[in-house]
């Protein structure tokens, strides 16, 4: 049976480290608003449910209906092998992917930091100011502690083999380095397992056909949008 995966059509957001799980373990699911337009989630989110979710993404697996990103990815993990198979390893791997949920809201902020709901042009000054806090501090301690990580564990972040954590420190990697070029040119050295993981993950034979395909949704607008005067080495 295929699981319904509902995100807003036509950027990647949150909604790709599930697709990227998905994909990579090969999971049949149909991505249901990219077929029906927004009209179709906002009718779906109507839908009377006993655990509603608060917004997209969110899976429906039969009876479920699993809402936040990390949620899901620890469903996925443990359901179809996409975390270790013991409770320690599985608690972990979640810890890595609330991590790099830590991450990717902070990068969303870095444009709207006073209101989601405003216009960026609306608080273009104090998006700068974010902008300069994020890319000298934060890039740095978030990517400095997967480093740490991968220097501790070897060539994955939780074991031998990749974990859905290991795919979603890949897109974190690939949103930045959209949004702050500039910034990941200088920061990419002091890295190097961290950029070696993003390259093992790009490399991966069971990835390969989606990455390459229509289906991979570009960034644009959405949580890493590139502002050229927010970005600085």
């Amino acid at each position: 049976m295929a699981y319904d995966l509902w995100y807003w059509p036509g950027i990647p957001g949150r909604g790709e480290f599930v697709r990227l799980a998905l994909e990579a373990r090969g999971i049949p699911y149909r991505d249901r608003a990219q077929a029906g337009g927004v009209e179709a989630i906002v009718a779906d989110l109507r839908l009377p449910r006993a655990t509603p979710p608060f917004a997209p993404p969110y899976l429906v697996a039969e009876d479920l209906v699993i809402g936040q990103t990390a949620n899901i990815l620890l469903f996925l993990g443990e359901r179809h092998g996409l975390a270790p198979s013991d409770l320690a390893g599985r608690l972990w791997v979640h810890q890595l992917q609330l991590t790099i949920a830590d991450a990717v809201a902070e990068a969303h902020d870095v444009h709207h930091p006073v209101d989601n709901g405003a216009y960026y042009e609306e608080q273009g000054a104090e998006a700068l100011r974010a902008a300069r806090a994020f890319r000298e501090a934060r890039i740095p301690k978030y990517l400095g502690y997967f480093e740490d990580v991968l220097a501790a564990r070897g060539d994955w972040l939780a074991g031998p083999r990749w974990t859905y954590a290991d795919i979603s420190l890949f897109q974190l990697v690939e949103g930045l380095r959209h949004a702050f070029p500039k910034r990941m040119r200088r920061v990419a050295p002091d890295c190097p397992r961290v950029m070696a993981l993003h390259r093992r993950v790009a490399d991966l034979p069971e990835l390969e056909t989606y990455l390459a395909s229509d289906r991979r949704l570009p960034f644009g607008e959405g949580i890493f949008r590139h502002y050229p005067e927010l970005d600085a080495a």
